[in-house]
């Protein structure tokens, strides 16, 4: 009777060691299809993301942009790098950058930007420019701020950063709340005015 249930333990154990093995074999298929999916549904979510990145990168980029003809802008720059398989496509340089604006009225003197960074969308029109940002007109007026935006549809330049500005007659203003303008400089309104700037062009706004 002791060798029968000595037996009967010895088969118990064995088939309890089988049932584990079992559970241990299941639980690592579980992990190993959960660890599957997820890197598919990785895979899936990356490839929604990969149209993100450059299409064309230019170094030493010299860019010119022409209206009926007529060069209106020039743009330079290190490296610019374009996004055109985007919904919203748009340009950047991020190692800074040096734009000549022209006016017909003066075509031969050329206003400049110049920024650290500059990014531009395509189908808006719309330009962004950020980090010592500093703009000459054509009349020699010289803006100091840290970043600017520029509409071309609707041909206006703004900011809300303080605005510091030096006229060629060498008065100065200090803009603390930012401005606006039209983008060839013609009229411009300063918000919180200080400084003895005093010309017939200045529009005051301290609201």
């Amino acid at each position: 009777m002791v060798q029968k249930s000595s037996v009967q333990l010895k088969m118990k154990f064995f088939r309890n060691i089988s049932y584990k093995k079992n559970i241990a074999y299941l639980f690592s298929c579980a992990i190993f299809f959960i660890i599957t999916s997820c890197e598919e549904d990785l895979t899936k979510n990356t490839g929604k993301n990969n149209k993100n990145f450059a299409s064309q990168i230019i170094n030493n980029a010299n860019i010119i942009q022409r209206d009926s003809g007529f060069v209106t802008m020039r743009a330079k720059a290190p490296i610019i790098e374009k996004y055109e398989l985007i919904d919203s496509p748009y340009t950047v340089a991020r190692k800074g950058i040096n734009i000549l604006f022209f006016d017909k009225k003066k075509p031969k003197v050329p206003g400049t930007i110049k920024a650290k960074y500059a990014k531009f969308y395509d189908y808006k029109q719309f330009y962004e420019a950020r980090g010592d940002v500093r703009i000459t007109t054509n009349e020699n007026e010289r803006f100091a701020m840290q970043s600017v935006f520029w509409d071309q549809r609707k041909k206006r330049i703004y900011t809300r950063d303080t605005v510091y500005v030096t006229m060629k007659d060498g008065s100065t203003l200090i803009g603390t709340h930012g401005m606006t303008a039209k983008d060839d400089f013609s009229e411009y309104v300063f918000y919180q005015n200080s400084g003895d700037f005093t010309t017939d062009k200045l529009s005051e706004n301290k609201k």
